[in-house]
């Protein structure tokens, strides 16, 4: 269990997968609240939205028009992020990893990045978020993601295929439709890059993978656990940045979602609707979030370092108007929480998995 002064004084807590270290300050979660409240998009939205242009049989970009899609609805981004091989290889400096021990070069580097940017509507409803989708529909989007990632993983120029999701207008959604988004890149991002560096450096030192000894050592604690069911477990992990941040891991070790077994799909089906439900019953409101796959990359390495898992970033602080924002010392220094992720852990362990009725709502 997490030792006392821990939950009374502030200290730092390291992440493994990335290196970094986050502040915790449980003493100012007392502290009044004073700062700003946010407007929350309305809930009434309707199951077809004419002037959408995710819902069936509607008019995209330059004169596409959606079909009459009964499930899941996959299609290129009209304003893809990322440009194939053959519109970006006249960048200076090519395909090659640039020099950076030059000097010039390691001020000044560029590389060329292709990529494949699609989009992926979760059912023909305009109004139904993952929580409110049915089982097998919510397993029809795992189906997707699978069959999308394994598509675009195939192609020579792809080494990563991220996975990912943004819920609500606070996180920069601009259309309420339920969807996700899948960019496939000729180079691995950031973010993955990192958890793989730290994946393979701990399989080095320890002969193990972090994540199946990191979640072992938590379902063994249970201070953490939010939910979980026969393939996944979701918890508020211990480097939390986020208030109410989740880390949804397989209890295989599964390096992508192409790893996946029939039954395994359907339990990552489950514990989606699981936590999204418990997410939206926290403040009865459609919970705001971002929330992304991690998973091997598609070059030709084996990655046995790697270990599926997905992570839940969700601003929400004191209520569905009470927003977390980086700012100051966390933008220039290191981030930092009043709200320590045992509390946040209890509290959404605390909610129950059947969802609000939006009905009862004034």
């Amino acid at each position: 269990m997490l030792p006392e002064s821990l939950s009374e004084t502030p200290h730092r807590r390291y992440n493994p997968l990335t290196g970094e270290w986050v502040l915790v300050s449980p003493h100012r979660a007392k502290r009044p609240w004073l700062g700003q409240v946010e407007k929350m998009p309305p809930l009434n939205l309707p199951a077809y939205d004419p002037t959408c242009y995710l819902c069936p049989g509607n008019s995209r970009a330059a004169g596409k028009v959606n079909p009459a899609y009964t499930s899941t609805y996959v299609f290129d981004n009209d304003f893809p992020a990322l440009l194939l091989p053959q519109s970006v290889s006249s960048l200076s400096g090519s395909w090659g990893q640039p020099d950076l021990g030059s000097q010039e070069e390691g001020l000044f580097a560029a590389q060329a990045v292709a990529g494949i940017c699609r989009v992926v509507c979760f059912s023909p409803r305009h109004d139904l978020t993952l929580p409110e989708l049915s089982q097998a529909q919510v397993e029809a989007v795992v189906q997707t993601w699978t069959d999308q990632t394994r598509e675009l993983g195939s192609q020579d120029f792809i080494q990563y295929v991220q996975v990912f999701e943004n819920k609500g207008e606070t996180m920069g959604c601009s259309n309420p439709h339920p969807h996700s988004q899948i960019w496939a890149t000729s180079q691995i991002p950031n973010e993955p890059a990192k958890e793989i560096a730290h994946l393979l450096e701990y399989q080095r030192q320890h002969q193990s993978c972090l994540l199946c000894d990191y979640l072992r050592l938590e379902r063994e604690r249970g201070e953490r656990i939010v939910t979980s069911n026969q393939h996944f477990t979701a918890l508020v992990p211990f480097w939390a940045v986020w208030p109410f941040e989740i880390m949804l891991v397989a209890h295989r070790h599964a390096a992508s979602l192409t790893d996946l077994h029939e039954d395994e799909q359907a339990s990552l089906a489950d514990i989606l609707r699981r936590i999204t439900a418990r997410y939206d019953n926290l403040f009865e409101v459609s919970f705001p979030y971002s929330m992304g796959f991690h998973q091997a990359p598609t070059d030709d390495l084996p990655h046995t370092e790697c270990h599926l898992h997905a992570h839940y970033y969700p601003p929400l602080l004191r209520s569905a108007t009470v927003r977390k924002f980086m700012v100051g010392y966390e933008m220039l220094g290191m981030p930092q929480r009043d709200l320590t992720p045992e509390t946040a852990a209890a509290r959404l362990r605390s909610l129950s998995e059947t969802h609000y009725s939006q009905s009862t709502l004034s």
